[in-house]
């Protein structure tokens, strides 16, 4: 446990402790809680500052630290209570209050009147902005949510994230128009070049290669030959088909020194038959935080080459797991329907006519969701206990013995011609689909309609490869399977097709 928690316990040994003291030892118990917190160690984390609040009811930076770690738990509804003691203790500052909204957000409770509360206290904060419109979202007020957000934004044009949440919002809603206000936002600050490139790299997010062909056009002629440009436009000349322009533009480019460019010049080798070059490309990164950006395509070039060391990568017959947990589905289903009432598709996300909810589904406080969220926890601990011995050069089994978190967690419904375009999850390390609700196959079409596959590389990329393997959906049924493999699913002709999914990291 450390030098930090024996000082701390030491200090709690006495009956009573002076004022110095009992500061110096909560202040300890704080960090120590951080610490252990960041190394997944929960437990520890809270029963150091449950200890510590004993001796020091009136700490609010106890209570805080204890919020933030129950969050960091998706323990939201305990989240809650601590946060409200903070704010209570601490009532001028920002960040309890905060605490208290957000974490009630993500408890699926009521949050707007939380979050204006807290902009009592910190008006122009950025992240209480954000939140409030995420609230307005969860209850049910979208039109409203864009609008305030747009009048916060108006008021401060030089706020990036201002724009980018508010197209997001747009493009949940349906709108054709979603980038609006940041082209508004160019009409009164054609100087600034942040705004130019956050247009095109969300119009790039959407997939609308064509209309960021267009505006990267025009910014060309507002600031002629310019860094912030070149890999953009290399990116929309790629997938729009542009090949030699691309080529040009990539070969003056640092692909290896950025790991999203080097993603997408692999996408590049791959389309135009270059599939050799990817080892190279991607070898600077494995091992690396970002790896799992370069190990998909490095595992298509192998295929493509017949290197036999994508079996190796893939071993499909260990690495995905097929399951059945033992839930109360029509519970469960209920829930999440309800949620679906207010939930969009997402931009920059895999599904295609469907829904998606927002936020970490596992915060959420309804029984039906934390029985769900127990259940998987222990079905990923058995998964990963078949997956063998650890691997140091390998992407899934480097981290075997490791505890894990939760990096999200949503549900998605499909409905007619729904499915998954394949992708994968680069900041994952195991994913997941488990299936509520599916429909019957006279419903969603002849076989394989509505089935998960694997391996299938995406369309764009013009690869002759079919899938390395097959799912068929089976309501309480539970996929396991490394992040970096390509997925999607085939389209279901009718019906409904309800899951959800997870990612989850190791913690160290």
């Amino acid at each position: 446990q450390g030098p930090a928690l024996f000082f701390f316990t030491r200090h709690l040994q006495g009956s009573a402790m002076n004022v110095s003291t009992r500061r110096i030892a909560s202040e300890t118990a704080i960090d120590f809680a951080i610490t252990a917190r960041e190394r997944g160690r929960i437990d520890q984390a809270v029963d150091a500052l449950r200890r510590a609040i004993k001796h020091d009811r009136q700490n609010a930076r106890l209570w805080q630290t204890l919020g933030t770690v129950y969050r960091a738990d998706e323990e939201s509804a305990l989240a809650v209570a601590a946060f409200e003691q903070a704010a209570r203790l601490a009532p001028l500052d920002f960040k309890p209050a905060y605490g208290v909204a957000q974490a009630s957000l993500e408890a699926g409770w009521p949050a707007v009147a939380l979050f204006d509360a807290a902009r009592v206290l910190a008006p122009s904060e950025p992240m209480l902005v954000q939140g409030r419109a995420a609230a307005q979202m969860a209850e049910g007020h979208a039109a409203e949510a864009v609008e305030q957000l747009e009048a916060i934004v108006d008021a401060n044009p030089l706020w990036l994230d201002g724009y980018a949440t508010h197209a997001r919002l747009l493009w949940r809603n349906g709108e054709p128009e979603f980038d609006r206000l940041l082209k508004r936002g160019i009409e009164r600050q054609r100087a600034y070049a942040g705004l130019w490139q956050l247009w095109i790299e969300t119009l790039i997010q959407a997939e609308l290669y064509a209309r960021a062909e267009t505006v990267i056009a025009r910014a060309r002629l507002q600031f002629g030959e310019t860094a912030f440009l070149a890999p953009l436009e290399a990116i929309v000349a790629s997938e729009l088909g542009d090949i030699q322009r691309a080529n040009e533009v990539f070969a003056s480019l640092p692909v290896k020194s950025n790991v999203m460019l080097a993603e997408r010049f692999a996408r590049h080798l791959l389309r135009t038959g270059r599939a050799a070059e990817i080892e190279e490309l991607a070898s600077p990164w494995l091992g690396q935080a970002d790896e799992g950006r370069l190990w998909p395509y490095l595992a298509l070039a192998w295929r493509v080459l017949g290197d036999p060391r994508w079996h190796w990568l893939e071993d499909v017959g260990r690495l995905i797991s097929v399951t059945q947990l033992n839930m109360d589905l029509v519970a469960l289903a209920e829930k999440l329907r309800a949620l679906h009432r207010r939930s969009w598709d997402p931009l920059g996300q895999s599904v295609r006519s469907g829904t998606q909810t927002d936020g970490p589904l596992f915060a959420r406080a309804e029984p039906e969701i934390r029985t769900l969220r127990t259940a998987v926890i222990g079905a990923v601990d058995e998964y990963l206990s078949t997956l063998g011995e650890a691997d140091v050069d390998h992407p899934t089994r480097r981290h075997l013995g490791k505890p894990f978190r939760f990096a999200g967690s949503w549900s998605i419904r499909l409905i007619g011609g729904g499915h998954h375009s394949q992708h994968i999850h680069p900041q994952g390390w195991i994913s997941s689909a488990f299936y509520i609700a599916v429909p019957d196959s006279d419903v969603a079409g002849p076989a394989p309609a509505g089935q998960l596959e694997f391996g299938r590389p995406p369309p764009e990329l013009a690869l002759d490869l079919e899938p390395v393997a097959r799912v068929v959906p089976v309501p309480n049924q539970l996929v396991l399977f490394p992040s970096t493999m390509w997925h999607g699913t085939v389209p279901i002709a009718a019906g409904e097709r309800l899951t959800v999914a997870f990612d989850v990291v190791p913690i160290g």
